[in-house]
């Protein structure tokens, strides 16, 4: 088959930084292994990651055609698919079957490849911990055109480099995940309503037990008031906990026809005024309607993709997303100023979550035990002046950064935050990964 080549600017999900590059549409390894022959690259699934991770300007091999499940055990739940494998894919298929992935980020168009490389977290980190935990192996094309496996007990130094690595390992082909087994496609929400930071990290706190918790926090309104949210706890429901009308066929898959946004909204439309309109009114809302009820996977999960192309409401510009973790002993104090100096700049966060991490030793994954906070901001210079600011906090109290939400740090910054980083540098040069799979983020960052 002809080489399927095309040359365009590319971004990930945030549309900033935007790099012109070739891409390269392999649809057989034979192909990748070619390309491999040729310098630098990066492998990437469906550009779900919010930079440049996933960009190469040179050659970015997109993986959209390794998309098969290949097989499924029902007995240990074990799913063997190729890495180009949407995890939408695999909900749409196995939630009828009675079968859920352990771990899933709030998107379900990211691809298993992604899934790995990233290491996603869930709302379940500080109960089950990240994706990598129900990695049984994985396939990986190596910088010499090697095939190798690799898993806990084979290879298993490069699998725990791969796992979080962000695809600077090697190309990700095939992995083997665990599902977990469901009885309904229901989640049980309960939605806590608290006042300020104390109470919000004092209900997630009571609330370990719980199998999902997340806090929508209301990062416009500070003084005593700072930290107010909206708490929602989940779980897997069970056949008795449904109605007539849902347990006649507990697994039935809905209907639901998305939305769209059609058009680019002005850069103007996030303003900081709209946006705390925005916050003051969703609090409201979900204050006055907290009760316990059943919601249905895709809107307890996935809200977001409800509406297809969300990101354009941002502008052309485009968006960042800041997500920072803070150790457990430090967390409070820490996002009380981040939320301070938010407050003092001309840009607010229109969705703001903060989560619960557990322990977690990994050779490079995000997660540690702490608290972590997602913030979207629009992309312009005042946004990236104030998350210089917040850089300079989440350092002052120890914490560190998502590679998959990172846009544009410094590689001083991302060294001073994180002892690990000089182990990968010198474990990719050591097996002379850094001279073929490289990003537009691992060269920004010096990895």
């Amino acid at each position: 088959m002809e080489k399927k080549f095309e040359k365009k600017m590319i971004s990930g999900w945030g549309g900033f930084p935007n790099k012109l590059t070739k891409i390269f549409y392999p649809t057989s390894i034979s192909e990748i292994l070619e390309e491999i022959k040729y310098g630098e690259l990066i492998a990437r699934g469906n550009g779900r990651a919010y930079g440049d991770s996933a960009i190469n300007q040179n050659k970015t091999i997109n993986m959209k055609y390794f998309n098969k499940i290949i097989s499924f055990d029902d007995h240990s739940g074990t799913l063997v698919t190729e890495s180009g494998v949407l995890l939408q894919q695999i909900l749409n298929n196995f939630i009828i079957k009675g079968w859920f992935p352990f771990v899933t980020p709030g998107s379900k168009f990211l691809t298993v490849g992604g899934l790995i490389a990233a290491d996603v977290h869930g709302k379940n980190h500080h109960k089950e911990g990240s994706f990598g935990n129900f990695v049984e192996w994985l396939d990986l094309i190596k910088h010499d055109g090697k095939i190798i496996r690799c898993s806990k007990n084979e290879n298993k130094e490069l699998f725990e480099w791969t796992i979080g690595g962000m695809g600077l390992t090697g190309i990700i082909i095939r992995a083997a995940i665990r599902l977990r087994p469901i009885e309904t496609c229901w989640i049980k929400q309960k939605t806590i309503v608290s006042k300020d930071l104390d109470q919000t990290l004092e209900i997630l706190e009571n609330n370990m037990g719980a199998t999902y918790s997340v806090a929508w926090i209301n990062s416009t309104n500070t003084g005593k008031n700072i930290g107010q949210s909206l708490i929602m706890l989940g779980e897997h429901a069970l056949l008795n906990d449904l109605n007539k009308k849902y347990s006649y066929d507990p697994l039935k898959l809905k209907l639901k026809k998305n939305k769209n946004v059609p058009f680019y909204f002005p850069n103007w439309f996030l303003d900081k005024k709209l946006v705390k309109f925005f916050n003051y009114f969703y609090y409201f809302f979900g204050k006055n309607s907290s009760k316990e009820k059943l919601v249905y996977w895709d809107d307890y999960f996935y809200p977001l993709d409800t509406v297809l192309g969300w990101n354009k409401i941002y502008g052309r510009q485009g968006f960042v997303q800041y997500q920072c973790v803070l150790p457990l002993e430090n967390s409070k104090e820490g996002l009380i100023e981040l939320l301070k100096e938010i407050d003092k700049s001309n840009v607010s966060s229109f969705l703001s979550v903060l989560k619960r991490f557990g322990d977690q030793i990994s050779n490079f994954s995000f997660p540690m035990k702490g608290y972590t906070i997602a913030l979207d901001f629009p992309a312009n210079q005042n946004t990236l002046n104030l998350l210089e600011k917040l850089d300079e906090i989440t350092l002052k109290y120890k914490g560190r950064f998502y590679l998959a939400k990172d846009a544009r740090m410094k590689k001083e910054i991302f060294k001073r935050s994180d002892y690990r980083v000089e182990k990968f540098v010198d474990y990719r040069k050591k097996n002379n990964f850094n001279k073929c799979f490289i990003s537009s983020q691992s060269s920004r960052l010096k990895l």
